[in-house]
């Protein structure tokens, strides 16, 4: 874990949601009509991946994640692994 998920405006999003940070990013993909497909080895962390309809991100929110394009990757590159 690390770098998006670590990062305070989503870790603040999470807290007001009482959701993951991980689900909040999903949750900010989904919104958008983004396809995601969250890895993980861990089953509970599988389950709550798929944890994200229960809640809606708003406007702001999503405009505040939004903000922290970098245009940098965040996970490893498919092309090179």
């Amino acid at each position: 874990r690390g770098g998006l998920l670590d990062d305070p405006v989503i870790a603040e999003i999470a807290r007001a949601h009482e959701k993951s940070p991980a689900q909040i990013v999903i949750r900010w993909h989904v919104q958008r009509g983004i396809v995601v497909i969250p890895k993980s080895t861990s089953l509970e962390r599988l389950r709550e991946n798929g944890q994200v309809f229960d809640f809606a991100l708003d406007d702001s929110e999503l405009a505040r994640i939004a903000a922290l394009e970098t245009g940098e990757r965040t996970g490893r590159n498919p092309d090179f692994d």
